[in-house]
């Protein structure tokens, strides 16, 4: 009981050394932040802006009516042209390995039958046997080529500006290792 009668007695004492401190450190503090000043560069002056003149007042208006006819034209011959790439693949009735895209589809080996190479293709748990000239892959592909190491398939795709156009493709043989 004396023992929490000392403590007791001694904590006032404790705490204001504490605040002697404190206020030590905070003078300090105080010191050194009016000592201090910040060296900021001085910004530089904004680029002055030059308006330009508009210079295609001779110019055909984007928005007339022979504007849109020759773009019209344009689209028409662009699109027969990109038709008769497409159109038979269109018309023909698609093969089960088309509703695959190629990345899921790997080459595990090739084979001779009936004097014409095949390959084989593995899709999940599944060996698909295929030949020159079937179709594969989600872009209209076509096997071109089949070699102990490669199946070489030309697809249909869009380019950038919307025309259909042939791409190569080719699926490598695949090592399986265990």
């Amino acid at each position: 009981m004396k023992a929490w009668i000392v403590a007791l007695c001694l904590l006032p004492l404790l705490s204001a050394c504490g605040e002697a401190v404190d206020d030590d450190l905070n003078t300090w503090m105080a010191e050194q932040k009016a000592q201090t000043r910040p060296k900021v560069p001085p910004l530089s002056a904004p680029k002055q802006f030059t308006p330009a003149d508009y210079t295609q007042t001779g110019a055909v208006d984007p928005f007339s009516a022979e504007k849109l006819t020759q773009a019209l034209r344009r689209d028409t011959t662009q699109t027969t042209a990109n038709t008769t790439l497409l159109a038979p693949e269109l018309a023909r009735r698609k093969e089960p390995l088309e509703a695959y895209p190629l990345d899921t589809l790997s080459m595990v080996g090739s084979l001779q039958k009936d004097g014409r190479p095949a390959a084989l293709l593995k899709l999940g748990t599944m060996l698909y046997q295929v030949r020159v000239g079937e179709h594969l892959g989600q872009n209209y592909g076509r096997i071109v080529a089949i070699t102990e190491t490669e199946t070489r398939i030309k697809e249909i795709v869009q380019d950038p500006g919307g025309d259909w156009v042939e791409r190569d493709a080719s699926l490598q043989l695949q090592e399986i290792t265990k």
